[in-house]
């Protein structure tokens, strides 16, 4: 990002947090890149609909929506504009909709249809949608991401020039990728179909954006870094386009890359009243202080944070990001005692709040608090009982392993290190066998980490090598892989080793 462009949104940081709610009286700013989609409504509204187009590729949904309900009023027989709503209220990598937002997508496409003009291409995006939100009630959203995503890629297929329904089909891969799939076999898909259109396209934000996305992963990271590096110039008014160069700068370790994107980010977010992406860019820039050993400036961001007034954590991206930060805080700087003490937001879902309660867990196994450690360890029990009577397989998932590790502790408090470690190392390969979702810079320390931390406590140096060198293969440059991988080596009296992994140490590489 420009010098001048970073000062000032660092500027507009410095301001009074006037208004905190999702919903927000500022204009949205109009440095939003290129885009070029034709349809059948009045050439008066073509372009504020290829504006709100630009905003929805950004992810920028309330404004996108509030943007196409302004063509619709503008031009009634605008079936594109209905759909662009029912687009902005499907956040594909995000949570579902809820039920009135799917009740209301539903009805606009089916007006969209009715359209006296809608075209037979338009027609082709309508019903896609539609497979996403008609009944609704009777099909889990996974399934109707998947009839969405078939029916994008036949449409796709279909018009192989049209680069619109190209992307949204590349997007729909991204949305779609099993996180269980390690081969990434629909990011690279999407790959395939984005770059070509980006060499001919290089200033629309969706092609970076969603190249950004399908890249996420440590296999791809180093592949997504050019659309990293543009993005943010593409689309500098949208503060999730500040922000998503971040996603690549953390898989590679690049932390002050990260810090200046997610400053920038919040600064944006905050201006303009998005309290979800503002939080998102904290959590994010949380990480990033704390693998760049800014511990004060880390903890500075979390002071920020608790003066937040009534933030909305029954949302979800609120709810993760202000729960995750102080954890992430406490727990890296293995400061037990104010872990141990954390409260999650009231009203954060279940499997946000297992957060909080593993974080108590390992403060109070680590303390020899052994009550307090069973008691976090029944909390944790109780969100993942949560989490199956939901039936979302993820965060099932993810709070089984923060449950494992959490019993694996208290295992290791009570002397039963053989049994801890079998508990961290199937921890450690369940995390590995998922891939992240995007609303998270990474587990709080990656069970693979505590694994060697273990180990390296029972002086089993070689083991505990090998594991630290296993999760910095999968997440570079992290301070406290890096940090117990040179403890290890010193050890084992391994000086090429320490030599070589103490050149990552931050302040020695650039980081």
């Amino acid at each position: 990002m420009p010098r001048t462009l970073l000062c000032a949104f660092l500027l507009l940081s410095s301001t009074l947090y006037a208004d905190e709610g999702e919903h927000h009286s500022h204009p949205a700013p109009e440095q939003l890149g290129k885009v070029s989609f034709t349809t059948s409504c009045t050439a008066a509204v073509a372009p504020a609909f290829e504006r709100s187009v630009a905003l929805l590729h950004s992810f920028a949904y309330t404004d996108a929506e509030r943007a196409f309900r302004d063509v619709l009023k503008r031009d009634p027989q605008c079936a594109m504009a209905r759909w662009g709503i029912a687009m902005s209220l499907y956040h594909e990598l995000w949570e579902p909709p809820a039920a009135g937002d799917l009740r209301e997508g539903a009805q606009q496409l089916e007006q969209a249809l009715q359209s006296k003009t809608v075209s037979a291409r338009e027609r082709l995006f309508v019903t896609a949608l539609q497979n996403y939100y008609v009944d609704a009630e009777r099909h889990p959203a996974p399934q109707r991401a998947q009839a969405y995503a078939a029916a994008m890629a036949a449409a796709a297929g279909a018009n192989p020039d049209d680069s619109e329904m190209q992307i949204f089909h590349a997007l729909a891969l991204i949305a779609t990728a099993p996180p269980t799939d390690k081969t990434h076999a629909n990011q690279k898909k999407a790959v395939a179909i984005l770059e070509p259109i980006y060499a001919k396209q290089p200033q629309h934000p969706g092609l970076a954006h969603y190249l950004i996305h399908a890249c996420d992963s440590a296999e791809l990271a180093a592949h997504g870094l050019p659309a990293a590096r543009a993005y943010s110039k593409i689309a500098p008014s949208a503060p999730h386009a500040l922000h998503m160069p971040s996603h690549i700068f953390t898989r590679l370790g690049l932390w002050d890359d990260s810090i200046a994107s997610n400053l920038a980010a919040r600064a944006a977010a905050h201006a303009q009243g998005g309290i979800g992406e503002e939080l998102h860019a904290m959590d994010y820039l949380t990480y990033a202080y704390l693998q760049s050993d800014k511990r004060s400036e880390a903890r500075h961001l979390v002071d920020e944070l608790q003066a937040m007034p009534g933030l909305a954590a029954a949302e979800f991206k609120i709810g993760y990001a202000a729960n995750a930060m102080p954890v992430r805080l406490w727990v890296e700087r293995k400061d037990w005692d104010h872990a141990s003490s954390l409260q999650p937001l009231p009203n954060s879902q279940p499997h946000v709040a297992a957060i909080v309660y593993w974080a108590r867990a390992l403060g109070a196994a680590r303390l020899g608090r052994l009550p307090q450690a069973k008691a976090e360890i029944e909390k944790l029990q109780g969100t993942l009982r949560d989490a199956k009577t939901a039936g979302n397989a993820y965060w099932t998932h993810q709070v089984e392993i923060l449950l494992g590790e959490a019993q694996a502790w208290n295992l290791a408090a009570n002397d039963d290190i053989e049994g801890a470690l079998r508990g961290l190392r199937r921890a450690a390969d369940d995390e590995d066998a998922v891939e992240k979702l995007p609303v998270t810079p990474g587990p709080v320390v990656p069970a693979r980490e505590q694994l060697g931390n273990l180990l390296f406590e029972q002086r089993r140096y070689a083991e505990a090598l090998r594991e630290f060198r296993a999760t910095l293969a999968q997440s570079p440059r992290r301070l406290g892989a890096l940090t117990g991988a040179i403890g290890a080596a010193e050890q084992l009296g391994d000086a090429a080793t320490v030599k070589q992994l103490s050149a990552e140490l931050p302040g020695k590489s650039g980081s």
